[in-house]
């Protein structure tokens, strides 16, 4: 500013008598000093004036404005003397190198892709700030909003310098506080668990979805809809959503103005069709949306789907569901018509990929359903955009519709930008039945950029070690069956139980769906087994006689069918699973047996979604045949199965024997009663409780010693509470038992901990 004065003033000094503002100027030559690198044509270019021209000191101002625009030039002057205009510059230097101090959470290769700045163009003070600000912005976007860049200048010989980005990160901005206005059916508590920002608590050294981005408040926006809509509120609004920074700049008190209105449920449910082909009654059994139950739009999507798939079966193309909506404000209910049209005729041109530098084209086009040629369904595209970011392959994924070459013809186009999908994982592991270990592990979800899944684990403990394998193709032969191969050795060494065990197995399947619901999985397995160490003295004889079977192999052809009402989403309030699975044995080998699970669990959500109630009904049974004799190895045991016990602590005991050996059983039965709640913690501390009622047992042996051996059907049962911790390591469980009803031989186990699992 000093120096824009200062010309100012030389322009503008009246050269001979009366006022500054009459004075004029005419000149017949121009010289031009202080220039190293610009020409003295491209000066005069920037400058705007001819020979012999007659300009007013408003215009030699303008003169100096417009070099000065330029952005060539540090400073400049201006001074008429007699008949010469003198232009004397001083150029902006050339930057010599750029440098960045005090960054250690982003990378200076990273930073230097963000300025605009380059070594051996010429320094601006205008471009450095504004790379500095750019420089702020990407630490905002990973929370740091109190940030400093001060970009700075260190000058050397020939009118060079060193362009320097001073750098104080500061401390992450957290969201403090996050909170609801407006809410009435629901929490702060659950309203929280939907978003995708989350408070800070105790783990925020570890949690990054605690830090403010500005982006991610739409998301929220769109999840806090999504949510109160699929229960059945279609006039929930979000009013705004405020962030307010602390003044020291290290918090956001984060704030969303809701308003819920009332829940609406379906009223009467009905199909019309406008297409003479296609009848009413047929397509609106596909319906399947129960009069009185909580509106949500995936029920209607649902339908949609199923009636749109019947009738490209049925050949009718171009068939569109026009779901026609009814208000009844009195009831609250809606009424839902769905209208069979004849949609446009427009067709898919062609569908393009782009942005996949490593995955190919064919794993995502599978996505789609429709191929180039098909008739266009603008709700098959969006499900397939949905299919695409399922696969979790890509950081972002846009699937867009244009105009073809004409008008009956869409182009699809599917944009990607891909993310890391692989993993080196080195850890220790804890188990209270197995003790501590040691973990390796290697897994790509998408191997050569084929959609494959591949991993290997290694898992050394204090008694055991496990190596497994495993490989899935999950669009085998181009349709939509997974292929999977499995392999595993373990040696396990005693701990619960007096003896050792080495196992190893090679298992491929395939598996498909046969249903909206249900999935078919077929599988073989090939595998070898062998127990050893068995103390002939202080051991069953039982178990001594099975170690002098030695390495027993197995064959077996199984399957697995299950029906699941599990959907994605934030709907999932009610889940019904059932499961049964077999496997025959006998294919050349040593065993013939048939292996027996069912599994059947529901869950549902109570008091406005804050509790979990669940509950499991499991029972096997292993049937050996053409006389053939079970193992320890081949029978069922509780672990897992059942809280309150040990490993191997419940079912038929050799009590004669000095170890007291545990048998397992050949059938087993399980009621396992679950609850889920919160503690009053604050939720950003991840810390919930639970409560829990196991029921069951274990029995039945093919060998019980001529009769010296208990193996009848008695029940346990054992009651607990839980404490359910969200960690960076994933959600742990510590489960506090108590066996209420239990032999007195059973080996009882009042805590363990675990890896809690996600139903």
């Amino acid at each position: 500013m000093a120096t824009s004065a200062l010309v100012a003033a030389t322009v503008l000094a009246p050269v001979g008598t009366g006022p500054a503002v009459a004075q004029s100027y005419r000149f017949n030559a121009v010289d031009i000093q202080g220039n190293q690198r610009i020409e003295q044509a491209t000066i005069l270019s920037y400058a705007g004036i001819a020979r012999g021209q007659s300009l007013s000191a408003a215009e030699l101002n303008d003169v100096y404005q417009r070099l000065m625009g330029s952005g060539l030039f540090e400073s400049v002057s201006i001074e008429p003397r007699g008949g010469t205009l003198v232009i004397a510059v001083q150029e902006f230097p050339t930057i010599n190198v750029i440098s960045f101090e005090g960054n250690k959470r982003i990378k200076t290769e990273d930073l230097q892709k963000i300025i605009k700045s380059q070594s051996r163009r010429i320094y601006s003070p205008s471009q450095a700030e504004a790379d500095a600000a750019l420089v702020t912005e990407a630490y905002s976007v990973q929370g740091r909003m109190a940030a400093r860049v001060t970009p700075k200048i260190i000058r050397r010989s020939d009118n060079r310098v060193d362009l320097v980005f001073e750098i104080a990160e500061g401390r992450v901005t957290e969201i403090e506080r996050l909170s609801f206005v407006g809410n009435r059916a629901f929490t702060d508590r659950r309203l929280r668990q939907v978003l995708e920002t989350k408070q800070a608590g105790l783990l925020r050294n570890f949690i990054r979805r605690d830090t403010y981005a500005a982006e991610r408040i739409e998301i929220d926006k769109q999840m806090l809809r999504d949510f109160y809509l699929s229960r059945g509120y279609v006039d929930f609004q979000v009013l705004d959503a405020t962030a307010e920074l602390q003044p020291g700049r290290d918090g956001f008190f984060l704030t969303f103005s809701v308003r819920e209105g009332q829940q609406f449920r379906f009223g009467r449910i009905g199909t019309v069709s406008e297409i003479p082909e296609a009848d009413a009654d047929e397509f609106g059994r596909l319906v399947r949306i129960r009069e009185g139950s909580v509106y949500t739009p995936l029920d209607i999507e649902n339908a949609i789907s199923r009636i749109e798939s019947l009738a490209l079966r049925k050949g009718i193309n171009f068939l569109r569901v026009d779901p026609r909506v009814t208000r009844n404000d009195r009831d609250q209910t809606l009424d839902v018509t769905f209208a069979l049209v004849r949609g446009p005729r427009v067709f898919i041109e062609r569908i393009d990929i782009e942005g996949n530098a490593t995955t190919l084209d064919q794993v995502i086009r599978r996505q789609f359903r429709t191929v180039e040629g098909d008739p266009f369904n603008p709700r098959e595209i969006r499900e397939a955009a949905e299919r695409i970011r399922a696969l979790g392959f890509f950081e972002t994924a846009a699937v867009d519709t244009r105009q073809g070459t004409g008008p009956d013809q869409v182009i699809v186009k599917a944009q990607v930008e891909e993310k890391p999908t692989g993993s080196l994982t080195f850890g220790a592991s804890f188990g209270s039945s197995s003790g501590g270990g040691a973990v390796v592990g290697l897994s790509e979800s998408n191997f050569l950029g084929r959609g494959q899944f591949l991993s290997l684990d290694l898992n050394f403990g204090a008694d055991n070690a496990t190596s497994s394998f495993t490989f899935t193709e999950p669009a085998f032969l181009g349709r939509d069956l997974s292929f999977t191969f499995g392999a595993l050795y373990r040696e396990t060494e005693a701990n619960y139980a007096t003896f050792d065990t080495r196992e190893a197995h090679i298992r491929p399947s395939i598996g498909f769906p046969t249903g909206e619901r249900t999935r078919l999985d077929l599988r073989y397995t090939l595998a070898e087994s062998k127990i050893y160490r068995v103390d002939p003295v202080e051991s069953s004889a039982i178990l001594v006689r099975e170690e002098g079977m030695g390495g027993v192999k197995s064959s077996a052809l199984g399957y697995a069918f299950s029906w699941d009402t599990r959907r994605s989403g934030l709907t999932d309030r009610n889940a019904f699973v059932l499961k049964f699975e077999q496997d025959f044995a006998g294919l050349g080998a040593d065993q013939k047996y048939i292996r027996s699970i069912a599994s059947a669990i529901a869950e549902t959500k109570v008091w406005n979604e804050e509790v979990t109630l669940r509950a499991t009904l499991e029972g096997g049974a292993l049937n050996m045949l053409s006389g053939g004799t079970s193992r320890v190895v081949d029978r069922f045991e509780m672990s897992g199965r059942m809280r309150g016990f040990e490993p191997y602590g419940l079912g038929p005991r050799d009590l004669r024997a000095t170890n007291e050996d545990p048998l397992g059983g050949n059938m087993f039965v399980v009621a396992r009663f679950d609850a889920e709640f919160p503690l009053g913690l604050p939720e950003e501390y991840g810390i919930r409780g639970g409560a829990f009622l196991d029921v069951g047992s274990l029995w039945g042996l093919d060998d019980t010693d001529g009769g010296g051996v208990d193996d009848s059907f008695k029940l346990r049962s054992a009651i607990g509470v839980s404490l359910l911790w969200d960690t960076p390591i994933g959600p742990l469980r510590f489960n506090f038992a108590r066996p209420i009803k239990k032999e007195t031989y059973d080996k009882k186990q009042t805590f363990d901990l675990s890896i809690s699992t996600r139903f």
